[in-house]
């Protein structure tokens, strides 16, 4: 009974709209007025694709910012023992994960991870035999971390593999000690035990992100070569490659709940500095930047919208004149609202979507965001949601504004509706 009458409502409905003799009316009078009705239609569909293009825009822009410093060097985020990251220990390593080969395997078993990368990082100075340098350096396994890390940008030379005895530079370290692919540095630092070690390597690769301290101060050496130089075996920290980006909370609470003495730190922490408090500052800015547009959009709609229905004072006179209500002209204005809304807002979206594939599609250059140092590329990414939601609002905008301009001219008299010119 209930599937039946909500179908006869819907059914009602389809034969309201679309045989009623006012809906045929609306459609006749916009077909009419060709000048009229295109104006109106094309500052509409101008609004709801600018603002489209606009999302677009801000989601690129922020899903760029985010893929950089993913593939870069966070991944999605990171495993070390609890509260480790909160606090400062004297001797650190005694405070790093301790049961490796089981972690690695629930690790390897979840679907949803695609990569794990174990890690140590270490203070050291760096030395061509002239200068020294103060510097970061991780132990990575090299052949792992460059499938995952994309977007760590080799400016020269090749990513870390299988070399025993290479090592990648970021670019202003490696700058800063006149060193060039093939040559010989020395990475001197204390052991766990407090003794002073070092070792040579080769330069095989130098790198830039675009990120000033960490292309200043940053490289990565072996895992093998960092335990040596370390005197351990022990790891610091797990980084993590998912699946989809969306998995890390799930991810998250079930290494949490299996390893109760390990704690996870989301790349957006990790990166507070520059990727959070950069996006921070971006969706403030789009934020502002929105309502502006809004504002533009809507008052430019709702003025081309009630000049048009303005215009046709002595046509509603003559309708009046004929035996027409007020609720029919209101009813007729309105249904020419939502023909024109619904219509302006798809060619708005489609324009859009043709504009992004076929002159935008390779992307726009833009310039060093917060915390960054070089140009990079930004594609509009269009969501379903955003169309929807700039349809939604073309055609609220087309129909309040007729509400507004059909319920003005529905004030005056027929007879001053007639006298009009």
């Amino acid at each position: 009974m209930i599937l039946r009458n909500i179908h006869l409502y819907f059914h009602n409905l389809y034969h309201l709209i679309f045989h009623n003799v006012i809906f045929k009316m609306a459609t006749r009078n916009l077909k009419r007025n060709k000048r009229r009705s295109t104006a109106v239609i094309l500052t509409i569909g101008l609004g709801v694709g600018a603002l489209f293009l606009y999302h677009g825009f801000n989601n690129g822009i922020l899903n760029q910012y985010k893929f950089t410093t993913i593939r870069s060097r966070y991944g999605h985020g990171q495993i070390n023992t609890k509260d480790y990251l909160d606090k400062v220990y004297e001797k650190p390593w005694e405070h790093w994960i301790n049961n490796v080969d089981e972690v690695e395997k629930a690790l390897k078993n979840d679907p949803r991870i695609l990569y794990y990368f174990p890690r140590v990082d270490f203070y050291t100075m760096v030395t061509n035999g002239k200068i020294n340098v103060a510097a970061k350096g991780q132990g990575v396994i090299g052949e792992n971390e460059s499938r995952f890390f994309t977007a760590l940008n080799i400016v020269s030379g090749k990513n870390l593999s299988d070399e025993p005895d290479g090592i990648l530079l970021g670019s202003g370290l490696a700058r800063s000690l006149d060193l060039k692919i093939g040559s010989r540095v020395t990475v001197l630092t204390n052991t766990v035990f407090g003794s002073l070690n070092g070792l040579d390597f080769n330069v095989i690769g130098i790198f830039y992100t675009g990120t000033k301290e960490f292309d200043d101060t940053f490289f990565r050496i072996p895992l093998k070569q960092a335990h040596l130089i370390l005197d351990t075996n022990k790891i610091e920290s797990i980084a993590l490659g998912l699946k989809e980006d969306d998995d890390w909370e799930e991810v998250s609470r079930d290494i949490v709940t299996k390893f109760p003495n390990l704690g996870t730190t989301p790349f957006a922490v990790l990166d507070k500095v520059y990727y959070q408090n950069g996006v921070d500052f971006l969706m403030a800015q789009f934020g502002v930047i929105r309502i502006i547009i809004l504002v533009i959009v809507i008052l430019g709609i709702f003025n081309t919208v009630s000049t048009s229905i303005l215009e046709r004072k002595q046509e509603i006179g003559n309708l009046r004149a004929n035996g027409e209500s007020k609720t029919d002209i209101m009813y007729l204005l309105l249904t020419e609202g939502l023909v024109v809304g619904i219509i302006s807002g798809i060619i708005g979206l489609t324009a859009a979507i043709i504009i992004n594939n076929l002159v935008l599609f390779k992307g726009i250059t833009m310039p060093a965001c917060p915390g960054l140092t070089r140009n990079f590329l930004v594609f509009l990414e269009l969501q379903p949601i955003h169309a929807l939601e700039t349809f939604s609002l073309g055609l609220f905008s087309a129909l309040v504004g007729t509400y507004f301009a059909a319920r003005k001219i529905n004030k005056k008299s027929i007879s001053e509706l007639l006298r009009s010119v």
